[in-house]
């Protein structure tokens, strides 16, 4: 599929200051850390680290606001209930914004080394760092006095990341907020699902469409219970993405296109549809870049063509993998 142009009379973008967003968000959740079950830790002139999961219990309202600092606050996100299947519960996001909001903010593409193994990082201070390709071509350009990352892997990130990642953004240390939560919890479970719209924009690339004629994206995934072992809570997020979560693109691109990009998105394209994510990240070594790239996408896609009204849908649900999501299989 040829990458199509932008659209010509596509507005410019406005400054969003992502980053100041998101700095009152996690300034927010510290604030009511007692209500929402976090921790909360700043030492001098150090940055502010909340700890949504690792050392404390956290929760869903912790998750979302978890999801939204993810998102540079450009993007709304809701705990709804899901109309079907396995999991009663689902993540809601809706954005304006999908390109500054998924791609130049939430998309994990910022690796950090620790004695346990990589933490990824994501966040608004991917368009400071710049720290990967992705980020370099879609991250909003805007200077900002603060920067706002969150990070997930199994253990709380060393305090040696939040330096080398305030040098990166080129920002004080007390001028950087942290927000961590391993996969495994309750907030973990809620960020992973939070982030079908961006798997779908990230998976644009993958297709030859330029994500810039996307105008607004909605996606819902559904809610995977928490697990302790972090390579099956792992596996059981991104299976109630890729097997269960749809998602809306409303796009400037011609007709044409919005219906071979419906066409061709949804994860059943994949040779690897139906093997439990788990399952395909241990055959990669745990290498994510070694998974068929095709599986990272949602169920169900609906496109909608702006200049003519059409809308395009395809894809499917795997129920098995749902209940199995849910801890019920």
């Amino acid at each position: 599929m040829p990458i199509a142009p932008p659209a010509p009379d596509a507005s410019p973008t406005p400054a969003l200051g992502p980053n100041r967003r998101a700095a009152r968000i996690a300034r927010r959740l510290a604030a009511e850390a007692g209500r929402l079950g976090v921790g909360v830790r700043r030492g001098g002139e150090g940055p502010l680290i909340v700890d949504c999961g690792h050392r404390h219990r956290g929760g869903l309202e912790a998750g979302l606001r978890l999801a939204q600092a993810s998102l540079g606050g450009l993007a709304e996100v809701a705990l709804v209930p899901m109309p079907e299947g396995p999991l009663p519960w689902g993540v809601t996001v809706r954005t304006a914004w999908p390109v500054a909001a998924c791609l130049g903010c939430q998309y994990a593409g910022w690796s950090f080394e620790s004695a346990d193994g990589p933490l990824l990082g994501s966040g608004p201070a991917r368009t400071l760092a710049r720290p990967d390709p992705v980020a370099d071509e879609f991250a909003p350009r805007e200077r900002e006095g603060e920067a706002v990352l969150v990070v997930e892997g199994p253990v709380p990130p060393p305090a040696a990341l939040a330096r080398e990642a305030a040098g990166a953004c080129g920002v004080a240390p007390d001028r950087l907020a942290l927000l961590h939560a391993p996969t495994g919890s309750l907030a973990g479970a809620v960020q992973v699902a939070a982030r079908a719209l961006e798997c779908a924009m990230a998976r644009l690339r993958g297709l030859g469409f330029d994500p810039r004629l996307v105008r607004e994206g909605a996606a819902l995934a559904g809610l995977a219970a928490p697990h302790p072992d972090p390579v099956a809570a792992m596996g059981r997020s991104n299976d109630a993405i890729l097997y269960g979560a749809r998602v809306h693109l409303w796009t400037e691109a011609p007709q044409e296109e919005a219906r071979r990009l419906a066409e061709a998105l949804p994860s059943c394209r994949s040779p690897e549809w139906g093997r439990p994510f788990a399952e395909a990240f241990a055959a990669a070594g745990g290498a994510f870049a070694s998974i068929e790239p095709g599986l990272f996408a949602p169920a169900l896609v609906r496109v909608t063509a702006l200049g003519t009204g059409r809308s395009f849908e395809s894809g499917r649900t795997l129920p098995v993998r749902l209940r199995a999501a849910a801890g019920l299989g």
